[in-house]
């Protein structure tokens, strides 16, 4: 099982891992894991199948556009005293076959047959396609 969340802010997959790089370095500063990590209200039910193998699917600007595996979650107390849920990944993001997804609040499960494939290494370093033109592609059915 798989979850996917919308990248809140990110206008690209680098713009995300520099969020990332941020997370992991202010952890790693805290004598904590070398993980990302996403906190969320809700502790999701289906953990030991998520803690299985399964990833995060970003959604960045209408697009599933890579994943994060997931490492474990953990629970946790946010500032306010209320019990959360942390979700450590691990920290490379992996780029996937761009999939549209419509806006959404929090996270939603992501079944495996559902979850869009990895893609192989075929842009280089710092060949990503805008997210307009990677829609484009998708919807005329050449992605």
């Amino acid at each position: 099982m798989h979850l996917q969340k919308l990248s809140v802010g990110s206008v690209s997959i680098q713009s995300l891992k520099d969020w990332q790089d941020t997370v992991v370095g202010r952890r790693l500063k805290a004598g904590l894991s070398p993980h990302h990590e996403h906190v969320t209200r809700m502790f999701p039910k289906q953990k030991d199948a998520l803690e299985a193998g399964g990833s995060i699917y970003w959604v960045i600007k209408g697009m599933i556009l890579c994943r994060n595996p997931i490492a474990g979650l953990e629970e946790v107390t946010r500032r306010d005293g209320v019990k959360a849920c942390a979700i450590l990944m691990q920290p490379e993001l992996i780029p996937v076959v761009p999939t549209p997804r419509r806006a959404f609040q929090g996270w939603r499960y992501l079944k495996p047959e559902d979850a869009p494939a990895d893609l192989d290494d075929t842009l280089g370093e710092g060949d990503e396609l805008p997210p307009k033109l990677m829609r484009k592609l998708v919807e005329l059915g050449a992605w």
